[in-house]
């Protein structure tokens, strides 16, 4: 699909040098010499993508970014001469996607717009997929778009009305309670609770009297009547997580609710009846428990009428960047704040690690990244990760695995700024914080150095 580019530049030999540049891409370019033909043609042919001169002649480029940024979410890539200077570093606080430096180079200038706009891909994906898997709080609940996860999205689109009950397998942190939230809000039965039991975390002596509740005086402690999980999910849905670890006597229990949908309070004799729907999620190869003996075949059946299985993160690795995508907008660093940026060698770690914990992991992972970043940008050393740092085997200079950047294509400018940003960091750790010494050191001005330290997020 061809995008469309605005391109906002009073020097028509700019514009003539752009255009020759992007003409390997598929893209139609929309020019503008001023701010005012630019803001016409932003509001009546919206584009994909937006590259922008800081000066214009009837106004300030910055005026211009704050006020597409204001009307749409879309990247805008700034002209400068000098991506060090004052205007450039408030461009990008004020939500500025990259910036372009004069005098400027074919391939970085392709390479950047071509990232630009997968960046715009994966955020528009993103919200698509929260807006068709949305519930009805409001919270988003699946992201991803690989086949696996089509194949997940079709199988609860299919079984989300029935009243069967359904078994969600996978590894940890696979996002097996996501679909469970997203199954019951997509049923008919979403006006009604959905009660969710962790079975693994209640001691077993305690999980009968949440399941089924208790009569009072039931045993000691029991000084009152309190209804038990099924009971308060009569005519919703009841989600019991790590269903694989129930004993054998409350999986006896839980076998006869689903046939005949009876139960009686600990301690109670009266019969109780509940209108539920059951789903259970499980990380437990159930069918091994089975022939083991450890858990009821006919309870194995009755849970497993329809099985979602959730693929594991490494088995989906397509999804990761519009998960970190994701991730970065709902852990902003301040609720008025602009999402968090990670570098190209930041999401290169990302990229390349195997992310045993899944989806919960690389959440957690993001999240950190973004409270040491101070809400800047993501670089390698914010992620703690295996394959956060070069390996020092094939390490060059600096300590760079030089053939690892060649080959996975990261821009002489990203290898620049890395190695520049983590000189600056060593530079402040051996001077003990101060930032005089730490200039010295580096043979540069106390003002540049500060002026990089606010680029790059240092402290």
């Amino acid at each position: 699909m061809s995008h469309r580019v605005l391109l906002v530049d009073d020097d028509p030999a700019i514009r003539e040098l752009l255009r020759e540049f992007l003409s390997e891409a598929d893209l139609e370019i929309v020019e503008a010499e001023t701010l005012a033909e630019a803001m016409v043609s932003f509001v009546e042919r919206p584009p994909d993508l937006v590259l922008l001169d800081m000066w214009l002649p009837d106004g300030d480029g910055l005026d211009a970014l704050a006020a597409m940024r204001t009307q749409a979410e879309l990247p805008v890539l700034v002209i400068t001469a000098d991506s060090s200077s004052s205007r450039t570093i408030r461009a990008m606080q004020a939500g500025a996607y990259d910036y372009l430096i004069k005098p400027l180079e074919p391939e970085m200038v392709l390479h950047t717009v071509r990232r630009a706009l997968e960046h715009r891909r994966l955020s528009t994906e993103v919200r698509d997929l929260q807006a068709q898997l949305q519930s009805a709080d409001g919270r988003e609940r699946i992201v991803g778009g690989s086949p696996a996860m089509q194949q997940v999205y079709k199988l609860i689109g299919r079984v989300a009305a029935s009243e069967a009950a359904i078994l969600i397998t996978g590894e940890t942190g696979t996002g097996k309670e996501l679909v469970a939230d997203t199954l019951h809000q997509n049923s008919p039965r979403r006006t009604g609770p959905l009660v969710r039991v962790n079975c693994a975390a209640l001691p077993e002596a305690l999980l009968e009297s949440e399941l089924f509740g208790h009569e009072k005086g039931a045993f000691t402690g029991a000084v009152a009547l309190r209804k038990g999980r099924f009971e308060l999910a009569d005519g919703g849905t009841i989600f019991l997580d790590e269903v694989g670890e129930l004993s054998p006597g409350t999986q006896k229990k839980l076998l006869r609710v689903l046939q005949f949908g009876e139960f009686e309070r600990v301690g109670g004799q009266a019969t109780v009846s509940s209108d539920v729907r059951l789903l259970a999620a499980t990380n437990r190869d159930l069918e091994a428990d089975v022939k083991a003996g450890t858990f009821r075949e006919d309870l194995y059946y009755r849970l497993n009428v329809i099985r979602i299985e959730l693929p594991p993160l490494r088995e989906r690795r397509e999804d990761i960047p519009a998960l970190v995508a994701h991730f970065l907008d709902k852990h902003r660093s301040a609720l008025d704040a602009a999402p968090t940026r990670i570098s190209e060698a930041a999401m290169q770690a990302v990229l390349a690690e195997s992310w045993p914990g899944n989806v919960r992991q690389l959440e957690n992972t993001i999240q950190r990244a973004v409270v040491l970043s101070g809400g800047r940008v993501i670089m390698p050393e914010h992620l703690d990760l295996a394959h956060a740092a070069p390996q020092a085997a094939s390490a060059g200079p600096l300590g760079l695995d030089v053939a690892a950047l060649v080959r996975e294509a990261v821009p002489l400018k990203q290898v620049l700024a890395d190695v520049e940003r983590a000189l600056i960091v060593e530079a402040l750790r051996q001077a003990e914080g101060n930032r005089s010494e730490a200039a010295r050191s580096l043979h540069v001005y106390r003002r540049l150095l500060y002026q990089k330290m606010e680029e790059y997020g240092v402290e």
